[in-house]
């Protein structure tokens, strides 16, 4: 299942607000500067790649995701650990450990993770 940068802003607006005809997709993601034409285009290559599912609802057509926003960061982010951390979290963590402040917040969170991941 790979989603394209441009594809990623209408499945996010789906997930975001569950159903929706083209015109409120093309509106959801006006700030890209598309034309409705490019984002037909879009939706098009969504559905193809089976990640949408398109109904008709009364008088009007409307899209939804059929992909679950969960389901595609896994893959993304497992992809991300994969490709470059060799499949292993830690050096991913200790990466953005040094490249990035983390909030006391996201550390207690970690430190709890690792907590609880010991105890198992």
């Amino acid at each position: 299942m790979q989603i394209t940068t441009a594809e990623s802003y209408v499945m996010e607006a789906l997930w975001r607000r569950g159903r929706l005809t083209p015109d409120e997709i093309v509106r959801e993601v006006q700030a890209q500067g598309w034309a409705e034409a490019t984002v037909k285009t879009l939706i098009n290559r969504l559905l193809k790649k089976e990640l949408l599912r398109g109904a008709k609802n009364g008088d009007r057509y409307e899209y939804t995701a059929i992909l679950a926003r969960a389901d595609y960061a896994l893959a993304e982010s497992q992809g991300l650990l994969d490709r470059l951390f060799e499949g292993r979290l830690a050096p991913l963590v200790a990466h953005f450990a040094e490249h990035r402040q983390l909030k006391p917040d996201d550390v207690a969170r970690l430190k709890a993770l690792i907590d609880a991941l010991e105890d198992e």
